[in-house]
């Protein structure tokens, strides 16, 4: 019989160690790829919400506020008696509305709700509960129940309303002259906050029946505006009464 139809006893343990060695190099030899797991994936997209304010009530409110502490800072420093003690009263109280109705107010609105920041509440209305949002001498919003909602970050410019329909006579005018321009006649020019109002307006209607934009209104009060002037009318007072 050859040696080679019979394999040494010596042959097989070397063998076994080769196949091991194998193995060890290669763990996940012989075995079924394991499919990765899909990415988890969001909902839905978030937006940022688009943010509205009035620039003629942040710069005023910005130059009182430097007005104030330039006048409240001096009679601190400088005053005597109670002098410094009532202007820090009345600075307790005039800063806290002078942001209140200056810089504080903001409408926020994204896809799913509108939020009104207004001098001393904030208003959560999803776009479901909103019934109109009305354009006059102020600009609001009703929500279902019949409330009424001033939006004080988008003050009614009767000045703006004015310039727009003379822009828009303009137009009318050119287009008519020109003969044929109906594209631009048809062009409707609005005032800024007016603008503002009308993309609101496409906003709620495209949202309104999504599941995102259900819900109740909720209103809440500006507690970290109310609490400073209601303590800083109190000292005032007081050192008043006190005299």
């Amino acid at each position: 019989m050859s040696t080679s139809d019979q394999s040494s006893p010596e042959s097989e343990p070397v063998r076994k160690r080769a196949e091991a060695v194998a193995a060890s190099e290669n763990p996940k030899a012989g075995q079924a790829p394991v499919a990765a797991a899909p990415a988890s994936k969001p909902d839905k997209p978030v937006y940022k919400d688009r943010v509205y304010r009035s620039p003629a009530g942040l710069v005023g409110g910005v130059s009182l506020l430097g007005l104030f502490a330039w006048l409240g800072g001096d009679a601190v420093v400088s005053g005597e008696g109670r002098t410094p003690w009532l202007a820090l009263a009345s600075l307790l109280v005039a800063v806290p509305v002078v942001v209140a109705f200056s810089v504080r107010p903001a409408v926020f609105a994204n896809d799913d709700r509108l939020r009104v920041r207004n001098p001393f509440r904030v208003i959560e209305l999803p776009w479901a509960s909103v019934v109109s949002l009305r354009s006059g001498y102020t600009n609001e919003v009703i929500d279902e129940s019949g409330a009424k909602y001033q939006l004080w970050a988008i003050p009614v410019s009767l000045r703006g309303r004015k310039k727009a329909h003379r822009q828009q006579a303009r137009e009318a005018h050119r287009a008519a002259k020109g003969g044929g321009g109906s594209a631009q006649a048809a062009r409707t020019v609005r005032a800024e906050t007016d603008q503002v109002m009308a993309d609101l307006r496409d906003l709620c209607e495209a949202r309104a029946k999504a599941a995102g934009s259900q819900g109740e209104p909720s209103v809440r009060w500006a507690w970290e505006i109310v609490a400073p002037a209601a303590a800083g009318a109190v000292l005032l007072a007081v050192l008043i009464a006190v005299g």
